[in-house]
């Protein structure tokens, strides 16, 4: 910052003022004054093992000390292979490869174009369109800001959204989900939507399907139907349409198994991760791929005709597999479940019976509230009421980080908080979550109503 005290960043908001993060302890942030933040959503679900943990620094030090880069069209690392060795061990069966890249959006764009290559290898070029959900978010760059269903975050760039792709209504029980109709049930049909957009469109045309496991920012938390992602990998199967679960934000541990989709009893294609992947201390992405499908591109010429500079980073995969051994050997995962019911318990507790609170939902230390003015019939306030950032303008003054998102109901109107905080969170700081959060959603309301 300039002497002026003017910025010269070019902040998300150029009207805001920004505190300035200055140093880190687990789960608080502390600011250039000395005030202290419990991040209770990670960032964006990113710092699952809190700020400098000491075993990831040491790793990334270590590192820098020996390599800091190697350009990927030249050389391969240790770290990399490492990391790459140690998630194809632990991913469901089947996968072989990993593509390291820089973040979520790049995880998904790779995806989208390994999809399409492949398609062509086999002899099949007109497979060209995706298929993802209305209400999800696979990220900001042209192509998968185009495969998102998230109206607000889309409006602007419409007239240059190129991607051909069709959305279909998402597997979301406390919207869709009809009166006396079972869990199960709910979520075959809302699974047979995929199968008559692939119908509607054609299935020769048909390339790729994405879904977030558990959605993250977009409607917050959303928990599929038990048996949706079983109806989902058959109907692929059968019209013969890649299937990619998006873990950027519920993956690696976040859901209390290392990959959200261990608990949905289906294998896809491909998972894409990201933020857990590093916990944050760098940046990195990646997307696992099959080994029969690898085996596409290898018996064709070998080359994916895709790539960016820092794909594979050295001390990127340095801190990611640091990050993962600790959740591991520290028995992290174990830690969410338990962690993940005492605070859904404490947020029932508290929010349960507030008439604004429609659904507390989520799994693990993956949980969101939706916000509703009226709770009988499930009414969402107007965007226009500004709930959302309301809630986090209060939180942060009480020294809170939570992540509020509007558009949840219906891509426009509609309020919820995710929350996701650090796998190292102890059960009083789930306590000063729950109060500091309680206090900053009262005040928002009274403003709203007011």
């Amino acid at each position: 910052m300039s002497g002026t005290g003017h910025s010269h960043i070019f902040h998300r908001d150029l009207r805001a003022s920004y505190p300035v993060a200055a140093s880190g302890e687990g789960c608080w942030l502390i600011d250039s004054n000395g005030k202290r933040y419990l991040d209770a959503s990670g960032g964006a679900a990113v710092s699952c093992l809190g700020h400098l943990h000491p075993r990831v620094v040491a790793a990334i030090r270590e590192q820098a000390g020996k390599l800091e880069f190697a350009h990927t069209s030249f050389f391969t690392t240790g770290p990399a292979e490492d990391l790459a060795d140690y998630l194809t061990a632990r991913a469901p069966a089947g996968f072989g490869r990993v593509y390291f890249v820089s973040g979520g959006s790049e995880a998904n764009e790779t995806a989208l174009k390994l999809a399409r290559q492949i398609h062509v290898e086999r002899g099949e070029p007109q497979r060209a369109r995706a298929i993802a959900r209305e209400q999800s978010y696979h990220g900001n760059t042209l192509g998968v800001l185009a495969l998102g269903g998230n109206p607000a975050r889309k409006e602007l760039y419409g007239p240059i959204l190129g991607l051909p792709v069709s959305h279909i209504a998402p597997c979301y029980a406390y919207r869709h989900q009809r009166e006396g109709e079972g869990e199960e049930a709910y979520g075959l049909r809302a699974a047979k939507a995929l199968e008559d957009e692939i119908l509607r469109v054609g299935p020769e045309t048909v390339s790729v399907f994405f879904a977030e496991t558990v959605v993250g920012a977009t409607a917050g938390a959303v928990p599929p139907a038990p048996g949706y992602f079983r109806e989902i990998r058959r109907i692929c199967d059968r019209y013969g349409v890649l299937m990619v679960l998006d873990e950027v934000m519920s993956g690696m541990g976040r859901t209390g198994t290392l990959f959200a989709c261990e608990q949905e009893g289906a294998v896809p294609d491909m998972i894409t991760t990201a933020k857990g992947l590093g916990a944050g201390h760098q940046p990195i992405g990646a997307t696992l791929v099959r080994e029969d499908l690898a085996r596409v591109i290898e018996g064709h010429d070998g080359v994916f005709r895709h790539g960016h500079t820092y794909i594979g980073h050295p001390i990127a995969c340095a801190a990611a597999l640091e990050t993962q051994k600790v959740i591991e050997e520290e028995g992290l995962l174990e830690r969410v479940r338990t962690a993940g019911e005492t605070f859904n318990a404490m947020l029932s507790a508290r929010f349960g019976q507030n008439p604004h609170v429609g659904d507390i939902r989520g799994r693990g230390l993956f949980r969101a509230i939706e916000l509703v003015a009226d709770r009988d019939d499930k009414t969402p306030f107007p965007r226009a009421k500004g709930l959302a950032n309301r809630i986090r303008t209060h939180a942060m003054a009480a020294g809170l980080v939570c992540y509020p998102g509007n558009g949840t109901a219906d891509g426009i109107d509609g309020d919820h908080v995710l929350l996701a905080p650090p796998f190292i969170i102890d059960d009083d700081e789930l306590g000063i979550v729950v109060d500091r959060l309680d206090a900053a959603i009262r005040r928002s309301l009274d403003e709203v109503r007011g």
